[in-house]
């Protein structure tokens, strides 16, 4: 098949898509039900093209984003006990706030329009598209004005500055995370949209 010019996305936004789990996902792949493939570094891409036919021929409607949330947060770092640490962080918070993770920018840059969040987390060292690239990419593009980025990394300034630094308006922040720090600003979001819904309800 020639994936050159077809429309895809990951196991995680393909399951999102489906209000299903990514092992049943993975399941209709393996069947067949889905077509799929994988990229050089192991990444499966599912044409959605067929998430589309199994949905019509299913009875299943598309699946949009969790509305009760106020705050999305998209967290990406090739580091599974990283984006575990702040998954369960967010999930104590009393706060509305919906916590994807991811961990790949690739797989990122290929659902963050869908998923469409008000804060990015990313690490800045990852394979293939790094952390540098996954951001200047997303601020060439007017559609992530807002979004906030957080950057997170063990790299010395100096370091960061032989990359060519960081474009403005990114927070960075040192390894480890200060979560405390990350609950405060997603907070005063929070707030923010808070009163923005608010007041939406009373115009």
């Amino acid at each position: 098949m020639d994936n050159s010019s077809t429309a895809v996305c990951g196991t995680f936004s393909a399951a999102k898509m489906l209000g299903m789990s990514v092992g049943t996902v993975q399941s209709l792949v393996e069947r067949g039900e889905l077509q799929a493939w994988k990229t050089k570094g192991g990444h499966r891409r599912i044409s959605l093209d067929s998430i589309r036919k199994y949905q019509r021929d299913h009875g299943l409607t598309a699946i949009s984003r969790p509305s009760g949330e106020l705050v999305r947060m998209l967290v990406v770092d090739d580091d599974p006990v990283f984006l575990t640490l702040v998954e369960d962080a967010v999930k104590s918070w009393n706060l509305s706030v919906q916590c994807s993770t991811m961990s790949s920018a690739i797989e990122a840059l290929m659902t963050i329009s869908s998923l469409n969040p008000h804060v990015l987390v990313t690490d800045l060292r990852m394979p293939e598209v790094d952390g540098f690239d996954f951001i200047i990419k997303l601020r060439s593009n007017p559609q992530f004005d807002s979004l906030h980025i957080i950057a997170v990394t063990a790299m010395t300034p100096e370091e960061i500055q032989k990359r060519g630094g960081l474009p403005r308006n990114v927070v960075l922040m040192s390894k480890p995370l200060d979560i405390r720090w990350l609950h405060g600003f997603t907070s005063a979001l929070w707030s923010v949209a808070v009163n923005a819904s608010s007041k939406d309800l009373q115009a």
